[in-house]
C-alpha cells in the first residue's frame, strides 16, 4: 500500500504519528463512563436549579426545549469525541491546529464561564437548609468545599478515576431521589403537565422569564460551554480509540508522571483500520446516547415534575433559589420529614460533586491548551499546569465570595449566557475541524452534517437575541 500521508494539518503545531487504531471493543459496556461523567457534572445548574425553577414559575410549558438541548448536545459530543477518537488529540488541540490561539479563545470564555462559583454557593446553600444556619454562612461554607475540591483534585494519583468514582456515586444517589420523587412526591397532574409540555403546550417565549434565563437552561441542559468540549479529554483517559496511546492525567504529588506527546496520531484509512473505526464509532455513540443523553433527560424531566408538585404557583420564589428551601419543606410536610432532609442531603452531595467536576474540566482544557501549544517545548508537565490551575480556580473563587457575589441564581444564569456563546462558535469549528483535519471516510457528513448546522443556527440565534435584550436593558432601549 501507499504510504500514508496524515491530514491533520501541522503547520502550527507538530505533525501527528501514525500508527494504527488500537482494537475496539465488542460492546459499549468496558467503556462506559466519559458519558456518565457528562452527565453526572452537567446534574447540577440545569437538572437542580434552572430547570425546576422555571418549573416552579410557568410549569411543565418549556421542557420540551431541554429536549432539543439534550439532543442537539448528543450530536456536538459525537462531533468532539470524533476528533479524539480518530487522533488522540483533544478538540482543543484540534482547534489549535487552524488557528494558533483558538484553544487560548476558548479557555478564557471557559474561565468567564466558571470562575463565578454559582454551583458551589448552590451546594452551600442547601447545607444551610439541613443545619439552619441561614444564608450569612453560604459563602464561608461554600469557601470550605473549594478547598476540598482542589485538595482532591490534586491529590488524587489518577484524577479521571477518582472523578469517575464520585460521579458514580452522585447518579446513584440522584437515581436514588428520583425513585422516592416517583412513589411518593409526584403527582398525576405532573405527567400529564410533562406530556402537555412536549406536545400541545409547548411555548416559547415564556413570560415573565427573562430570555437569558431560557438560554442558560437550554445550553445547560446535559452539560454545556467548556464541559462539552472536555469530552475529548475524559474519554482520551478513559483509552477510547487513538486515545488509548496517551498517558492519563495524574497528580505531580502522589502520581506517576509519564512522558506525554505533546500532539497525537492518525492512523491509515486501510481496510482493517475502518472496520475497527466502525466498530469504535459504533459503541462511542451507544455510550453518550444511553449515558449522557438518556440520564441528563430523565433527570431534567423528573427534577422539573417534583418541582412542579410542590411549589408551583407559590408566591415569593421569583429570581431565587429560595424554592429549594421551599421544596424540601413542602416535601417535609406532604410525604415525611425524612424526604425533605433526604432531599437536601442529595441535593448539596450531588451539586459538591458537580462543582468538582466543573474546576477538573476547566482545569484540563486550561492545562491542555497551555502545554501543547505555548509551552509545547518546556519541560514542566500538563500535571503540574493543572495542579497550579486547579489552586487558582479555587482562590479566585474563594476571593469573589469574600467580595460579596454569592447569589447563585445570577451567577449561573452568567454562567450559563457564556456557554450559549461557546458552543455557537466551537459548533462551526468542529465542521470544519473533522471535515479538514481527517481522512474521506471518517469526516462528518450527511445528517450530522445538518444536526450541526442545526447547532450553529440554535446557538447563534440565542446568543444574538440575548445581546440585543442585555444590551436594551444596559442602555434603557
Amino acid at each position: 500500500m501507499t504510504e500514508f500521508t496524515p491530514t491533520v494539518p501541522s503547520r502550527v503545531l507538530p505533525p501527528v504519528t501514525v500508527r494504527d487504531l488500537p482494537e475496539p471493543p465488542r460492546s459499549a459496556w468496558p467503556i462506559i463512563g466519559p458519558g456518565l461523567v457528562g452527565a453526572g457534572v452537567g446534574l447540577a445548574s440545569g437538572e437542580f436549579i434552572l430547570w425546576p425553577y422555571i418549573a416552579s414559575q410557568v410549569g411543565l410549558i418549556f421542557v420540551w426545549g431541554a429536549l432539543i438541548g439534550i439532543i442537539t448536545q448528543w450530536f456536538i459530543n459525537m462531533e468532539i469525541e470524533r476528533y479524539t477518537l480518530a487522533t488522540g488529540e483533544t478538540a482543543l488541540t484540534g482547534f489549535s491546529r487552524l488557528w494558533r490561539h483558538w484553544g487560548l479563545v476558548f479557555v478564557l470564555m471557559t474561565l468567564c464561564s466558571n470562575l463565578w462559583p454559582g454551583w458551589v454557593t448552590t451546594s452551600a446553600t442547601m447545607v444551610t437548609y439541613l443545619t439552619g444556619t441561614g444564608e450569612g454562612s453560604v459563602r464561608w461554607i461554600a469557601i470550605g468545599m473549594l478547598v476540598v475540591i482542589a485538595s482532591a483534585l490534586t491529590l488524587a494519583p489518577v484524577i479521571y478515576t477518582a472523578l469517575e468514582r464520585v460521579i458514580f456515586v452522585k447518579i446513584a444517589l440522584v437515581l436514588t431521589l428520583i425513585v422516592v420523587a416517583v412513589l411518593f412526591a409526584i403527582n398525576a397532574d405532573a405527567w400529564t403537565g410533562l406530556a402537555r409540555g412536549l406536545t400541545t403546550e409547548a411555548r416559547f417565549p415564556v413570560p415573565p422569564l427573562e430570555f437569558a434565563l431560557l438560554m442558560g437552561a437550554i445550553a445547560y441542559a446535559g452539560a454545556g460551554g467548556g464541559q462539552n468540549l472536555c469530552q475529548s479529554n475524559w474519554i482520551r483517559d478513559k483509552g477510547l480509540g487513538m486515545g488509548l496511546y496517551v498517558p492519563r492525567l495524574v497528580s505531580p504529588v502522589t502520581g506517576h508522571e509519564e512522558a506525554a506527546p505533546s500532539t497525537g496520531f492518525q492512523f491509515a484509512p486501510t481496510k482493517e483500520n475502518l472496520a475497527r473505526w466502525r466498530q469504535w464509532w459504533r459503541v462511542a455513540n451507544i455510550e453518550q446516547a444511553s449515558t449522557f443523553a438518556l440520564v441528563s433527560f430523565v433527570t431534567i424531566a423528573l427534577m422539573s415534575m417534583l418541582a412542579y408538585s410542590t411549589v408551583f404557583g407559590r408566591p415569593g420564589l421569583e429570581n431565587s433559589i429560595d424554592f429549594l428551601g421551599v421544596e424540601g419543606q413542602v416535601l417535609q410536610q406532604v410525604v415525611g420529614p425524612w424526604f425533605g432532609i433526604l432531599f437536601w442531603v442529595i441535593g448539596a452531595l450531588a451539586l459538591f460533586a458537580s462543582a468538582m467536576g466543573i474546576v477538573d474540566y476547566t482545569s484540563r482544557l486550561v492545562a491542555d491548551t497551555i502545554k501543547t501549544v505555548y509551552l509545547r517545548d518546556r519541560s514542566v508537565t500538563e500535571n503540574r499546569v493543572y495542579f497550579v490551575v486547579v489552586w487558582a480556580l479555587a482562590l479566585v473563587g474563594i476571593m469573589i465570595l469574600l467580595l460579596g457575589f454569592d447569589q447563585p441564581l445570577v451567577l449561573l444564569v452568567l454562567s450559563a449566557s457564556f456557554a450559549a456563546v461557546m458552543m455557537f462558535v466551537y459548533s462551526i469549528l468542529l465542521i470544519w475541524l473533522n471535515r479538514k483535519a481527517l481522512p474521506a471516510p471518517i469526516r462528518i457528513r450527511s445528517f450530522r452534517l445538518g444536526a450541526m448546522v442545526w447547532a450553529i443556527a440554535f446557538f447563534g440565534t440565542l446568543t444574538v437575541l440575548t445581546v440585543i435584550q442585555q444590551a436594551q436593558r444596559i442602555f434603557g432601549g
